[in-house]
């Protein structure tokens, strides 16, 4: 059995699960997601049983980063040690992704470029999709290669707010009477 030390953080577009395992960030998802990834977890890990943290993993360390992030300090997130597991193929994108700074967004396509297979958009959506380590691994950076928004686990409408919080896209006006 695999012991994960685990916290809840309250965030501007929901409440965000992270659970860690000596020390690294191995898993990060919205509350409302988190039966998916206990199922990534279990299928990585086998019997995975959920701690509240003694902060012995830094669990602290990492909601105070994501305030910090969710504060406006937007490469706080860049400081944050991983331990996502996956492929070789999906390691590679998820590192990929790490290198793309806030503010910016890439396609798919360009990411498969980035990772040395041009032909692999869509087995670089694939690998963003399976991300268990999303906002710390910035796969909202990705989107359609039309510059449309496309393909987020979290819903379109939290990519859009965490893409607008970093600038990469401006601000929504609201509707007027």
């Amino acid at each position: 059995m695999v012991f994960l030390d685990f916290a809840d953080f309250d965030s501007p577009v929901g409440t965000i699960r992270i659970a860690a395992r000596d020390g690294n960030l191995c898993a990060l998802n919205f509350a409302d997601r988190w039966p998916a990834q206990m199922r990534w977890l279990e299928r990585r890990f086998g019997q995975v049983t959920l701690r509240a943290a003694d902060d012995a993993a830094g669990i602290t360390v990492m909601t105070d980063t994501l305030r910090r992030y969710f504060d406006g300090q937007l490469d706080a997130l860049e400081t944050l040690v991983v331990d996502p597991g996956g492929t070789p193929f999906q390691a590679h994108v998820w590192r990929a992704l790490r290198t793309i700074p806030a503010g910016r967004t890439v396609s798919y396509g360009e990411l498969a470029r980035a990772v040395g297979s041009p032909q692999a958009a869509r087995a670089v959506g694939a690998a963003n999709g399976r991300n268990p380590v999303s906002l710390v691994i910035p796969c909202h950076r990705a989107i359609g290669g039309n510059r449309q928004l496309v393909g987020y686990g979290g819903g379109l409408d939290r990519k859009r707010w965490l893409l607008t919080h970093e600038g990469a896209l401006a601000p929504t006006l609201p509707d007027h009477d």
